[in-house]
């Protein structure tokens, strides 16, 4: 049986390997830098700085090992792990996501040590049970406030929150149908851009396995596309997900167009703002910030470990929206550690901005931050 198996995965290797899928993952050496070495950060609780700091370059600069770099220059697997290495290559990264450069600030790292040594590591347990935190529920606030939403919900990753949130659509339909097969009209239309994000298309597809909604792909970005299939939809509920910067592409989804669409279909507007957030706006709120349309997005998802610099995800939402997502499961993840929830001092930095009436300066261009490493 096990040498049937074997077989079976090397059969499926070889066929990603023929479809040039396969990948090997490709180590990065942990070097000793301007992070360790940077004096302590001016104090206060509020400083932006516009220039170049030494720990910004940390966030670009990266080292790998000889041997492995050839490897990859020729296109052979390697693990990286090649031992008694010496000579490394240094290399400047332009793949990485930390958009703002503030995992390598060394208020955050401060932050960090400061936060496990004083609340630990672990979340102790799942939301439902002890895992869930006033500390979640600051943080959870500060979102909210910075997407001009009511309400919103933490989730471990932006991946479980967008998978979360389309099985929890996929939910509604079923309750609704109170156990029976809905018929057509009845079901939830789900409305998807051609190149959304896996996390949004593996949501859908676990959604659809409930047999509850109906998918529908349109064109990227082609709103006279979208709009031809709301208009020939028969379903009453009806949803629109879209990423508002799709990152492979690079282009925005058309915000003013799905917002004229959504006035006039009356659709629910989710959008998946990972790579917006902190990055787009006067203010880092996001996409829909910059295009002056916050209040015309229903769910606004996103995730934490991108330009904010350290981890978890978020889904924040109009009215009764996160109350449902929370009864149909997301309280059985296990929610950020107590520590990391410390290490999210952008958007304390963010609320301080908001009370002190001080001008942000979260445009693309911005470098570095400094702020308090004080408790909330």
């Amino acid at each position: 049986m096990l040498r049937s198996w074997d077989n079976g995965v090397e059969e499926a290797l070889q066929k990603l390997e023929h479809l040039q899928l396969l990948r090997s993952l490709r180590p990065i050496y942990l070097q000793n830098g301007p992070i360790q070495e940077a004096q302590n950060p001016v104090d206060g609780e509020f400083h932006v700085f516009d220039e170049m700091q030494p720990w910004d370059r940390s966030s670009v600069e990266v080292h790998i090992p000889e041997p492995t770099f050839q490897k990859w220059l020729h296109d052979i697997p390697s693990s990286g792990d090649e031992e008694g290495t010496h000579k490394f290559r240094k290399l400047l990264l332009f793949s990485g996501n930390d958009y703002l450069g503030l995992s390598s600030h060394p208020t955050i790292g401060k932050a960090a040590s400061k936060a496990a040594l004083e609340h630990g590591m672990g979340p102790r347990g799942s939301a439902l049970i002890c895992g869930y935190t006033d500390y979640h529920r600051r943080l959870e606030s500060c979102i909210a406030e910075l997407k001009k939403k009511e309400d919103c919900l933490l989730c471990p990753t932006g991946f479980a929150a967008n998978m979360a949130l389309m099985v929890a659509l996929g939910n509604v339909g079923s309750l609704l149908a109170a156990g029976k097969t809905p018929l057509t009209n009845e079901k939830i239309a789900i409305f998807s851009d051609a190149l959304n994000h896996a996390s949004i298309i593996d949501g859908i597809r676990l959604a659809e396995r409930q047999k509850s909604v109906e998918i529908f792909i349109y064109r990227h970005c082609d709103m006279t596309h979208l709009n031809a299939l709301l208009s020939s939809c028969t379903m009453r509920k009806k949803v629109v997900v879209t990423d508002s910067l799709f990152s492979m592409d690079g282009d925005f989804a058309p915000m003013i167009e799905l917002v004229k669409l959504r006035k006039e279909h009356g659709f629910l507007l989710v959008i998946d703002d990972a790579h917006g957030t902190f990055v787009c706006g006067k203010n880092g709120g996001g996409v829909a910030e910059q295009y002056n349309c916050e209040r015309d997005v229903d769910i606004c998802v996103g995730t934490l470990s991108k330009a904010a610099g350290c981890h978890g995800g978020f889904i924040a939402s109009k009215g009764g929206s996160n109350s449902y997502n929370q009864g149909v499961g997301l309280l059985y993840f296990q929610l950020l550690r107590r520590y990391q929830l410390l290490l999210l001092p952008v958007l304390l930095l963010l609320w301080q901005e908001r009370k002190h009436g001080v001008e942000g300066k979260f445009g693309i261009g911005c470098k570095t931050f400094v702020f308090s490493l004080e408790s909330p």
